[in-house]
């Protein structure tokens, strides 16, 4: 059993630590385990940390349970993703409350270069879903990854088109990934993991709570580059999940309706309030995304590389390698201080040598 893991799920059982807790201790410490070995002086020192949850990592009861989970990741082929991991989704990293731990069942990249989210109503109408297959149909050529909350509604519709037009789709979960909300979607959630995903904070066992959605919305907006909202009532989980995305400086697009029909009230009102772009067609998404795939004129690469600075020339070599990168994962490959790597981005940006894009990703031109 990986000694590292078994403390790293631990962090995340023991009450009263939380997500921002748990990466100022991980700060302090450098690790999971160095924190379960630390003493109760230097646990006290972190701030936020008070006398009872400090006795409940002293006490490690918490580790019978992380040691049982990991079991369960074995025998069902599970990624267990923690914040540091590589794999871990890193436009979640900009967001100032991801989740410590993530688990991962699938065989597509959870950091693909263009990653898009359908939210909306369950009660979702023949209009909604018409509209959301449409999108889709139109987004097919520009080599997407489609997010959503696998629920009724417009999660599924979005869930099922993605999978006809062979676009890879994640669903985020609100429970535990042995078991499937609501169990109507299993069959679909099954072919999911052929071409996309399942992804969850959750450990196994829990169960479907309500307050456990507000929490899947965070990841599902944190994660992608662009939220769509397709139809939403004037309340819900949409409009949530919206106003989480332009919390976290993503692009928010709805698709607007009749001002007297009830499901058009969320999208109309987002626009209204300049918190949402007004889409009519996938083109709508792809220009203002930049993922129109217009062929844009390159500079020698001898001539460039002659004009670079050294932190430059490195940046360039990892951007052609890897395609579009996440500032983060630059700074991390790199080992560049990130204030350098920073200005460096910057002046190539302005020379025209590379583009920024949403969700704070890079990529050469």
């Amino acid at each position: 059993m990986e000694t590292q893991l078994l403390y790293q799920i631990g962090l995340t059982l023991i009450p009263g630590i939380g997500d921002v807790n748990g990466k100022k201790l991980i700060h302090s410490f450098g690790s999971a385990e160095n924190i379960f070995r630390a003493n109760k002086k230097d646990l006290l020192s972190v701030p936020g940390m008070g006398q009872h949850t400090v006795q409940k990592i002293l006490s490690q009861k918490v580790l019978d349970r992380a040691e049982k989970e990991i079991m369960y990741i074995e025998k069902n082929r599970i990624q267990p993703l923690f914040f540091t991991n590589e794999n871990y989704p890193q436009r979640l990293l900009n967001t100032f409350d991801h989740p410590l731990m993530l688990y991962y069942k699938g065989n597509t990249d959870l950091n693909h270069s263009r990653i898009i989210a359908f939210v909306g109503t369950r009660r979702a109408t023949e209009y909604g879903k018409t509209l959301c297959r449409e999108l889709l149909d139109g987004l097919v050529d520009k080599d997407i990854l489609m997010v959503s909350g696998l629920a009724y509604g417009i999660d599924g519709c979005a869930h099922q088109k993605s999978l006809d037009m062979d676009i890879p789709t994640v669903g985020v979960l609100g429970h535990g990934l042995d078991r499937i909300y609501p169990a109507q979607h299993k069959k679909m959630a099954n072919a999911m993991l052929e071409n996309g995903g399942l992804l969850t904070e959750f450990l196994s066992g829990t169960n479907p709570d309500r307050e456990n959605f507000p929490k899947r919305n965070r990841i599902v907006a944190g994660m992608c580059d662009a939220l769509v909202v397709v139809e939403s009532g004037k309340k819900g989980g949409a409009l949530i999940t919206a106003e989480l995305a332009n919390s976290y400086s993503r692009d928010v697009f709805a698709l607007p309706g009749k001002v007297i029909d009830k499901y058009s009230e969320g999208c109309n009102y987002l626009i209204k309030i300049n918190k949402a772009n007004l889409i009519q067609s996938a083109d709508d998404i792809a220009y203002i995304m930049g993922w129109d795939n217009k062929v844009l004129k390159q500079i020698k690469q001898p001539e460039l590389f002659r004009t670079l600075s050294s932190e430059e020339q490195i940046l360039m070599k990892l951007l052609t390698e890897l395609g579009t990168v996440s500032i983060d994962k630059l700074i991390i490959r790199s080992e560049l201080n990130p204030s350098k790597v920073a200005a460096a981005l910057l002046n190539m940006e302005f020379n025209g040598w590379v583009q920024s894009l949403p969700g704070k990703q890079y990529k050469a031109l």
